[in-house]
């Protein structure tokens, strides 16, 4: 998208009934100007759209990252993978400046022709249905016990809400839906808001928690008691700077996929208020910077409580020493509604791929708006309520398109369109992003297939 700064503000003010025909498809830019619009959405709520689009289920993972690479390792890895995951940010919305586009699609239609159209748009849908269906499995197997764990005892006689399929059939007709819905996406800026709120108070509680679960561990018990003591080494309470087996290679596409948001970048640059490039990269650094921070305090405050022994979900590692904790099932609650309401967040852009590759550039039609959302929906609901385990099946797509829409399609696509010198800055960044994305890619497909032969 090509935002000239210096456009005389008259020129959103001169066609005020252009704008309630916002397209979904159409470019903000023709011919290089600014096409009008009404008041876009904040810096604030663009960061926390972003920021949602960024954090999801994957921050319980990021301690057991930390326990197969070390604490130094982790750090140094973090820092890179986010970096790149800004670079990259850099060079789409670079491209964008130049080429007048406002779509990850058209993007990939400059620079690879319809090819490269349609290849970014079904990895965007396929990451990002992916993507939905595991967070609302996730849901259908952790909400039913986290309501029940608030309500009653256990033993106690069953209620419908305890049903995961009914429960998750609900809550995505009643929330999912009407946020999926929305025409724009800056309206779930409230919405994005509350989940960073949760997100900051499961790491707070990982924070807190720390000081009440000594180390050793007690081994064998139904009920925590701080009394109870094992016969583990004092070595299993020594944090380990530098760790090398074969569960590091799970880490780089935990983290990588842990910094995904490229998808959601263009459209929410899209409807930011002053859209310049500048503006959006400010947006995107403050997303990943307080994104990092989050995901390192949750990280190492996790690993120091458990050490050797976290699990690679990190709350199932509370519920084992502190079964009904009320910060714990406070924070599993938190955490499942902030999963819940990045749903919509991740629709939004999936619809716009199907929408893109389906239609084009036609106007904007409630008619397809609806149908597009009511399919994506429908095919998500299915796939988290009849698929036993989709967590293999889309660890196996989702290594592969992830790697590809974060660096190495960002990293293709600006050496193909950009006419700089390959000798200069953002080329050679470009290519280190290609190398990158593929390595990444490879290993962590190569991984899941042998995990998945192994488990079979």
């Amino acid at each position: 998208m090509s935002i000239n700064t210096n456009i005389n503000t008259a020129l959103y003010n001169e066609h005020d009934a252009e704008d309630t025909e916002e397209n979904e498809s159409t470019s903000l830019v023709r011919n290089g100007s600014v096409r009008t619009r009404v008041k876009g959405a904040s810096f604030f709520f663009s960061v926390f759209n972003l920021m949602n689009a960024i954090m999801g289920s994957g921050i319980l993972g990021l301690a057991y990252a930390m326990a197969s690479t070390g604490i130094v390792g982790f750090c140094i890895l973090l820092a890179i993978v986010s970096s790149l995951a800004a670079y990259s940010i850099h060079l789409l919305l670079k491209l964008c400046d130049q080429t007048g586009t406002n779509s990850y699609e058209d993007l990939g239609g400059r620079a690879l022709h319809n090819a490269g159209k349609v290849l970014v748009g079904l990895a965007i849908l396929i990451q990002n249905i992916g993507a939905m269906s595991s967070y609302l499995f996730i849901l259908k197997l952790e909400l039913p016990a986290a309501i029940n764990s608030f309500l009653k005892p256990d033993n106690a006689e069953s209620a419908w809400y305890e049903d995961g399929r009914l429960l998750l059939i609900v809550v995505t007709l009643c929330v999912v839906l009407p946020l999926a819905m929305l025409p724009k996406i800056g309206f779930l800026g409230y919405t994005s808001s509350i989940a960073f709120v949760f997100m900051l108070y499961f790491a707070v509680v990982v924070v807190v928690k720390k000081w009440f679960i000594p180390c050793p561990l007690p081994h064998n018990i139904t009920t925590y008691s701080v009394n109870q003591i094992s016969n583990s080494s004092n070595s299993e309470c020594t944090p380990k700077l530098f760790v090398i087996s074969s569960k590091s290679a799970y880490a780089i596409p935990t983290m990588a996929f842990s910094f995904l948001c490229h998808t959601a970048v263009l459209p929410i640059y899209c409807e930011l208020d002053r859209p310049t490039k500048a503006r959006m990269q400010n947006v995107a650094n403050v997303s990943i910077g307080l994104s990092f921070l989050i995901y390192l305090v949750s990280a190492l405050f996790g690993y120091l409580t458990f050490y050797v022994h976290v699990n690679s979900q990190l709350l199932v590692g509370y519920d084992t020493y502190m079964p009904r904790d009320i910060m714990i099932m406070t924070v599993r609650l938190a955490i499942l509604l902030s999963v819940l309401l990045t749903v919509p967040l991740i629709h939004f852009p999936a619809r716009k791929a199907v929408i893109l590759l389906l239609f084009g550039g036609r106007p904007f039609s409630c008619l397809i708006h609806t149908i597009a959302t009511l399919t994506i929906l429908g095919v998500v609901l299915i796939l988290a309520i009849f698929v036993p385990d989709i967590r293999n099946v889309f660890g196996v797509v989702g290594s592969t398109t992830s790697s590809c829409l974060l660096f190495v399609f960002p990293g293709i696509f600006y050496l193909k369109i950009s006419d700089r010198p390959l000798r200069s800055r953002d080329s050679i960044g470009a290519i280190l992003l290609v190398v990158f994305g593929l390595i990444m890619g490879i290993v962590s497909f190569t991984v899941i297939i042998i995990t998945w032969v192994q488990s079979s």
